[in-house]
């Protein structure tokens, strides 16, 4: 699946931009269902297991930022989690593939929230770093609808503070008290069936969609069978193991030389990075309520 070219650019950058890996129809089928599942929010008051709302949603007007581990609540999406092309990319970058978990983040026309730059790693190290995230794109990604954005490299740097002024883990990096030159970060751009590929290292983030079109982007995360979780899983080993897509779990943990900083204590608002995010202290991105503040004081 994986070209050489394409497998150097992933060591060397830390993401990749695949085109055209669904097909219209697997898109198609994923969008109605996710339609479904916005329209169920209309009843739903609060964040749930499933639902993380954006702070202006309403039963009039639903507003879903994402939706949790999705596999869990369709077979749709448990399909694309398995997806064998998405398999046979990551089973070319580490030989092992075990499924983690996903979520779908809808980064909805005119006011879909944005994401302060961070590194995964920072919320679930394990032993060794064969770790990423696959983003399959349901809409087109474009400069103008809040593209995922990635650092070129910064998976082979330092793991970034991402506490915030309290002293506990708040999901975010300041980029100014760290010096990490976020002008650098590439947008990942795409049409609907594409997917990216980012290494758990890697640091991205995305800025709010002003504009009309939709951008929503389902993300899965995986791991090699050798990748063990620091903080432990709670499911078991027998759960672990039912986690496996390609190769044989193991008892034994490859161990790598790679930098660690626990998500400890833990981030005062729990249930998805947009309420870790909350006590940042600081913004790099704009938000739809910014805006309407600045032209509400300009009136």
């Amino acid at each position: 699946m994986l070209s050489p070219i394409e497998c150097a650019a992933y060591r060397q950058d830390g993401f990749i931009v695949l085109p055209d890996v669904l097909t219209r129809d697997e898109v198609e089928a994923l969008r109605r269902v996710t339609d479904e599942f916005v329209h169920k929010a209309r009843s739903v008051a609060a964040n749930d297991h499933i639902y993380d709302l954006e702070d202006s949603h309403s039963p009039d007007e639903p507003r879903v930022r994402r939706i949790k581990t999705p596999h869990l609540h369709h077979s749709e999406y448990a399909r694309a989690a398995r997806h064998p092309k998405i398999v046979e990319v990551l089973a070319d970058l580490w030989g092992t593939v075990r499924f983690d978990t996903g979520k779908l983040n809808m980064k909805s026309a005119g006011y879909g929230a944005p994401v302060e730059w961070h590194q995964d790693w920072a919320f679930y190290p394990h032993t060794n770093d064969d770790l990423a995230a696959v983003g399959i794109m349901l809409d087109d990604c474009e400069a103008e609808n809040g593209p995922m954005m990635v650092i070129p490299g910064s998976h082979l740097g330092p793991v970034h503070d991402h506490h915030g002024p309290d002293g506990r883990f708040c999901g975010a990096i300041d980029p100014a008290a760290c010096d990490l030159d976020v002008s650098r970060a590439v947008p990942c751009f795409g049409r609907a069936g594409s997917i990216t590929v980012h290494h758990v290292r890697a640091v991205h983030g995305s800025a709010t969609n002003f504009s009309g079109r939709e951008r929503r982007l389902l993300l899965f995360q995986y791991r090699a069978a050798d990748a063990w979780p620091l903080l432990g899983f709670a499911g078991g080993i027998e759960k672990f193991d039912e986690l496996m897509l390609i190769g044989e779990p193991t008892i034994t943990p490859r161990l790598a030389p790679v930098p660690v900083r626990l998500p400890l204590p833990p981030a005062e608002y729990q249930g998805s990075i947009y309420e870790n995010q909350r006590t940042t202290g600081r913004r790099f991105f704009e938000t739809a309520a910014d805006r309407e503040r600045v032209a509400a004081a300009a009136e």
